[in-house]
C-alpha cells in the first residue's frame, strides 16, 4: 500500500529528530521521493513547528551538536556586478554548497571604490564562516599593484575564483580555481589555423584579468605561428577598455578593420559582445561564415543568434563545484583542529564547441 503524505511526513520527522540535521536530497534518496516533494514536505513540517528548515537541510528542534562540516550554517560568494560570466559558477558553488548541507549567499560588489571590501564586510557581518571572491581587477594595476593584505588578514577561509593573483601579491598563498584561458585562445587560433585562417582579427575586452590574458596569449600565440603580420587587435565594444567612460584609441570598428587587414577569421571575447558584432558584420555584407569565420569566446550566449557561434567554452560550473571543495577543505580542517595541506592553485581546461560560424577559408 502506497504511503500517505501524511505517514511519509512522520517519518521524515523522526528522521530529523534522531540525526538533529539531515540533508533534503539525502531523505529523499532514503524515502523514494523527488526532492521537490521532499522540500514541499520539510515546509509543511516547518510550518507545523515540527522541524527548522534550511538551505538544502532539515533540522531538529531540539538542541544538538552542529553537524555541518563546515561549523556553521553559511558561506559567501562575491562577485561583480553585470559579470554573467560567472553565473555558473555561482550556480555550482550552489549546488555543491547545498549538498554539503550550508548555504551560499551571494554578494553583489558595485563598480566603484571600496565596493569589494563592503560587500566582505557585510558577509562577514552576517556569520559568513568562508568566502570564495571573484575580485573585479579592472585595470592591470589593481590585479598586479593594489594593496590586498586586507583580504589576506582575514580570519576565516578564502578562495580565490576566476582570479590569480602575482606571486608577490599578499593574497598569492590563498587557494584559487581558474581557467586556462592561454589554451582557451589556443583552441580558438587551432580551429581557425585547421580551416585555412591565417589573417585574423582579435576584438577583446579589456576590463579584467581574463581579458587580458585573452590578448596577451593572442599576440603570443599568433607570432608564434607565423601569422602576427595578418592579425590585428581592437576592441570589442566602445566601453570594454579598463575606463568606459572615456575615449579608447585602441576602439576601432570591426567591419573595417576585416576589410582593411583582409581578416577572414575573427575571435571574439565576450560572446555578448560577439552577438553584436556578427550583426554588424552581416549587416555590412561580411557573411557569416562565407566570407568570416568567427568564435566567440565565454559561451555564455553564443549559441542564442541567429548564427549559432563556435565559441571557447571555459569550464564554469565546474569552477563554482571546485572552488566550494576548496573552501569546503578548509572548513574542514579549521573545524577538527587540524592543518589544512598546501596552498591549492588549481587550473581548468576550457573545450571548443563547434557551431555554425566558422567554415573553410574561401577566396582570399
Amino acid at each position: 500500500m502506497r504511503e500517505s503524505a501524511e505517514q511519509r511526513q512522520a517519518r521524515i520527522a523522526e528522521l530529523v529528530r534522531v540525526r538533529g540535521v539531515a540533508r533534503l536530497t539525502d531523505l529523499a534518496d532514503e524515502l523514494g521521493v523527488s526532492v521537490v516533494t521532499m522540500r514541499r514536505d520539510v515546509e509543511d513540517l516547518a510550518r507545523r513547528g515540527e522541524v527548522r528548515r534550511g538551505h538544502g537541510v532539515a533540522r531538529s528542534l531540539r538542541p544538538v551538536a552542529e553537524e555541518s562540516l563546515a561549523g556553521g550554517d553559511a558561506v559567501a560568494m562575491i562577485v561583480p556586478e553585470r559579470n554573467t560570466y560567472l553565473t555558473e559558477a555561482v550556480q555550482g558553488a550552489r549546488e555543491a554548497a547545498e549538498k554539503a548541507g550550508l548555504r551560499l549567499e551571494l554578494h553583489i560588489a558595485a563598480d566603484d571604490g571600496g565596493a569589494e571590501r563592503e560587500a566582505v564586510r557585510q558577509a562577514l557581518d552576517g556569520g559568513a564562516r568562508g568566502l570564495l571572491l571573484s575580485p573585479h581587477w579592472r585595470t592591470r594595476a589593481e590585479e598586479m599593484d593594489a594593496d590586498h593584505a586586507w583580504l589576506a588578514a582575514l580570519d576565516v577561509p578564502v578562495v580565490l575564483v576566476e582570479r590569480r593573483p602575482a606571486r608577490t601579491s599578499a593574497i598569492y598563498p590563498l587557494d584559487s580555481v581558474r581557467s586556462d584561458h592561454a589554451y582557451g585562445v589556443h583552441l580558438a587560433l587551432e580551429h581557425l589555423a585547421g580551416l585555412g585562417h591565417r589573417r585574423i582579427v582579435l576584438a577583446a575586452r579589456d576590463d579584467s584579468p581574463t581579458a587580458r590574458v585573452i590578448r596577451d596569449e593572442f599576440a603570443g600565440q599568433t607570432a608564434a605561428r607565423g601569422l602576427a603580420a595578418g592579425c590585428r587587435t581592437i576592441l570589442s565594444s566602445r566601453t570594454a577598455g579598463p575606463d568606459p567612460s572615456a575615449a579608447d584609441p585602441r576602439s576601432a570598428d570591426l567591419v573595417d578593420a576585416v576589410r582593411k587587414t583582409g581578416a577572414t577569421a575573427v575571435l571574439i571575447h565576450s560572446d555578448m559582445d560577439a552577438l553584436v558584432l556578427v550583426q554588424r558584420l552581416q549587416a555590412a555584407g561580411i557573411d557569416v561564415p562565407g566570407r568570416c569565420s568567427v568564435v566567440a569566446y565565454n559561451d555564455v550566449v553564443a549559441d542564442m543568434g541567429p548564427v549559432p557561434l563556435t565559441a571557447v567554452a571555459p569550464p564554469k560550473t565546474e569552477l563554482g563545484r571546485i572552488g566550494f571543495g576548496l573552501l569546503l577543505r578548509r572548513l574542514r580542517a579549521a573545524r577538527e583542529g587540524l592543518r589544512p595541506g598546501a596552498t591549492r592553485h588549481v587550473e581548468l581546461l576550457p573545450s571548443l564547441v563547434i557551431r555554425e560560424s566558422t567554415g573553410t577559408r574561401t577566396g582570399r
